[in-house]
């Protein structure tokens, strides 16, 4: 039954490999009376630049978890996003957020992921910096601006690098499933992860899982927020969370 609350529902949004909260800066542009978009920001970037790295996704949701609790304090309930490695580490920490009770974790959101059981076939960690990074854009169909720069993409490659090894090394420690409804959204154009691979999501809750296409390739977010933002706003009001 959905909790009824009085204001937008915070949606924590976990970003990709090599990302910082930033890459949630335009979809927090767009206005909504149901979603209130809440980056989550990982140590060695941004603010946190200097910050020691994870390279295990249950170390970063057990360590990002009290201050995620912290940004929570009085909200009822509470909805997750994550892109491809975002969306194992919003699963995990889906997990331990409802495993307190409250806040109320009444939806996730998983994109551009297969299931958390599913480990990537080829492997981008431990190659040299070159090998590794046209291995990230074959993966990703998508490389940033900044790492063509030699400075920045120095201050770059470290989180990269450690965060492509924490997806690659993922593999969900339990197989007990969440009791939470999960949407699993992919670019319909995405050439990484394919429907089947979307659809392994079901295994990973006891409640409704539906799949969602959005216009784009595998970086449809960072092309077109505002399918996003409008995706998780109808959703969450179907549900009868928000206004």
């Amino acid at each position: 039954m959905p909790v009824p609350v009085s204001g937008p529902i915070p949606v924590l949004c976990f970003p990709f490999a090599g990302a910082g909260a930033s890459a949630f800066r335009r979809c927090q542009e767009y206005g909504s009376d149901t979603v209130r978009i809440c980056p989550v920001q990982l140590p060695g970037r941004e603010e946190r630049f200097g910050e020691p790295l994870y390279t295990d996704v249950a170390q970063a949701a057990d360590g990002l978890l009290p201050e995620i609790l912290d940004q929570l304090a009085g909200e009822p309930t509470v909805a997750l996003f994550g892109h491809s490695l975002g969306a194992v580490v919003a699963y995990e920490t889906a997990h331990r957020i409802a495993a307190l009770g409250h806040p109320a974790v009444v939806e996730l959101f998983v994109s551009g992921s297969p299931g958390p059981w599913t480990r990537r076939r080829i492997r981008a960690t431990g190659l040299s910096d070159a090998l590794f990074l046209e291995q990230v854009q074959e993966f990703a169909g998508y490389t940033h601006p900044a790492l063509e720069h030699p400075e920045l993409r120095e201050m770059l490659l470290p989180p990269l690098r450690a965060d492509v090894e924490m997806h690659e090394n993922y593999l969900a420690p339990s197989e007990k499933p969440l009791a939470v409804p999960v949407v699993s959204i992919r670019g319909a154009e995405d050439e990484l992860v394919s429907r089947a691979e979307a659809v392994e999501w079901e295994s990973a809750t006891t409640a409704d899982c539906r799949q969602v296409e959005l216009p784009g390739g595998h970086m449809y977010l960072v092309d077109e927020p505002a399918a996003l933002v409008r995706l998780l706003d109808a959703e969450l009001a179907s549900q009868g969370v928000g206004r």
